[in-house]
């Protein structure tokens, strides 16, 4: 499959999972003939056409799905840079309104942005962190923050490193940035109840943190590499380019040869993953173009409270978001309930260090979607246009001041 080809392929994916129609996807890609930058029939350019009209017809937020994908798959050229930002300015302005804050965090590596919704100094409630993949910026999740805090939760969306407003380099120590995330946090929301929400690449981050950090009380996660996906020689090849190119792009790896020695490190072992005693939900894809299927295998055999859904789909399971969805949120609405259960009983996991080492047989298993019409379903609707009261002001790290008309696309 050819560089556009692929580029139309993941489109599909991404636009169904922010809630844009089959229909107005088909009829946008005919109009798409190449990916050059500034080219009128380019990828970046035509989906740009398509968000700025939106923005100036008063739709913000389908106006930021619409910039979302004209960044696809990563802002590395000059109109994919403005759609990015114009993606966040859009955003910026619907959410104002929805009690979402905007928290701008300096990190010795960088800056982390987030959005927020439920945190509150007098009455700290349970985090959740919700972050997407390596072609998934923040305002693709975000609008789910009002419904996620009205189910109890201090809800934080933000991107893994490289990917959006987010400035570190990805490499095998980025799980940290979660650790660094409860920390800030600590003083608005309940950070020894932390459930993660990462999806694909992220919740290889979530695992890995999991092990290491005794707050971290659950994760959920969809197609996430773990373990073969790094180094099996065989299975390489079959990934996607547009996969590999922005890996490469995110660990600033100059060549394929030097990405795939830096993904050397990234590998969890079983006694990484025996660390891991919390509860597990993991989404497979039986045909996963991306992730191979030693990956679910290995969690089967390796983590002691694991649950596994499998859907016949592709990568991230587009043909199947609503009971993803629903499995999702009733996996860690219930993960709430356990780990509420057993707030008594001591944290059996070893002390945090790199390479944990942990005890258990594997009990995983598959569970039935949540019914149709349950309260699991609600916060991953299409849309999310619920409000809540604004929280109160953030720390130092608060940021509200930005601008909210879209940008000019560059000159061709």
């Amino acid at each position: 499959m050819d560089h556009l080809a692929e580029l139309k392929e993941f489109a599909r994916l991404h636009a169904r999972g922010q809630g844009i129609g089959d229909r107005q996807v088909a009829a946008v890609l005919p109009r798409i003939t190449n990916d050059e930058p500034g080219h009128p029939a380019s990828w970046a350019r035509v989906w740009t056409g398509e968000a700025d009209r939106l923005a100036f017809a008063g739709r913000p937020l389908d106006a930021c799905r619409h910039y979302a994908l004209a960044r696809f798959p990563y802002h590395g050229d000059d109109v994919r840079r403005r759609a990015q930002d114009n993606c966040v300015r859009t955003f910026d302005d619907w959410r104002r309104r929805r009690g979402v804050e905007r928290l701008v965090l300096d990190h010795p590596d960088g800056t982390v942005v987030c959005w927020a919704s439920g945190l509150d100094a007098r009455r700290r409630r349970p985090l959740l962190v919700v972050m997407g993949g390596i072609v998934s910026v923040k305002e693709q999740w975000a609008p789910l923050l009002p419904r996620l805090a009205r189910l109890g939760y201090a809800a934080v969306v933000t991107e893994m490193p490289g990917v959006g407003e987010n400035t570190l380099r990805y490499h095998a120590d980025s799980w940290r940035l979660l650790p660094f995330l409860m920390d800030r946090l600590a003083g608005r929301a309940a950070v020894t109840r932390t459930s993660v929400l990462g999806l694909s690449f992220s919740g290889h981050l979530a695992l890995r943190a999991a092990a290491a950090d005794p707050r971290i009380r659950s994760v959920h996660t969809v197609g996430a590499p773990v373990a073969g996906f790094f180094t099996d020689p065989v299975w390489w090849p079959r990934v996607p380019g547009i996969t590999v190119a922005t890996l490469r792009r995110l660990t600033g790896a100059a060549s394929d040869a030097e990405l795939r020695a830096l993904l050397a490190d990234f590998p969890l072992g079983p006694d990484v993953l025996g660390a891991v005693g919390i509860p597990v939900g993991y989404v497979v894809s039986a045909r996963d173009e991306i992730i191979p299927p030693t990956e679910h295998r290995l969690l089967a055999s390796a983590l002691p409270r694991v649950r596994l859904k499998e859907f016949d789909d592709v990568h991230g399971s587009p043909a199947h978001l609503g009971a993803l969805r629903k499995w999702l949120i009733t996996s860690l609405l219930r993960a709430r309930v356990t780990t509420r259960d057993r707030r008594a009983t001591p944290d059996r996991r070893p002390p945090t260090r790199a390479n944990g080492t942990g005890a258990g047989g594997p009990a995983h298993g598959s569970d039935a979607p949540a019914r149709p019409g349950t309260a699991a379903g609600a916060p991953f609707a299409a849309s999310a246009t619920g409000t809540t009261s604004p929280a109160a002001p953030g720390p130092s790290g608060y940021a509200d001041a930005v601008p909210r008309q879209p940008q000019p696309t560059p000159a061709e």
